[in-house]
């Protein structure tokens, strides 16, 4: 499933000049991947950075030049509560949101995103342009 989530956001996202992780917590598998396979910068942010390529940034305060010029920001199993938090700075910056809940969550977002099953992955987007 990871392997297809990392093939959709390569395939769409490939032009981006930069991709934002935002919670990655200790999962950095996929963000590793597209370092390997894109050219523009890759950031993984989480509010406890548990590397030094990790980069702090709470985002509920997020600091803005993190994502300034983000084609992408995406989540991947973030808690609900980050949902509103996820859609607003996607919104203030203009770039695309995916969010990756667990099978269980649902989407707390005010705006509706759209439900994208690529092979099998299976997440939420919503593009903010």
């Amino acid at each position: 499933m990871w392997s297809d989530f990392t093939e959709y956001i390569i395939k769409h996202y490939s032009q981006s000049s930069r991709i934002v992780e935002v919670a990655v917590g200790r999962f950095p598998e996929v963000g590793c991947k597209l370092k390997k396979h894109l050219k523009g910068d890759i950031i993984l942010t989480d509010i406890k950075p548990y590397h030094d390529w990790i980069i702090l940034d709470d985002i509920r305060q997020p600091d803005l030049k993190i994502y300034k010029d983000a084609g992408l920001i995406y989540s991947i199993r973030p808690p609900e509560e980050l949902h509103p938090y996820l859609e607003n700075l996607s919104r203030e910056t203009g770039a695309d949101l995916i969010i990756k809940p667990l099978s269980t969550d649902s989407i707390n977002t005010k705006e509706k995103m759209n439900l994208v099953n690529f092979k099998k992955a299976v997440f939420y987007k919503k593009s903010f342009k």
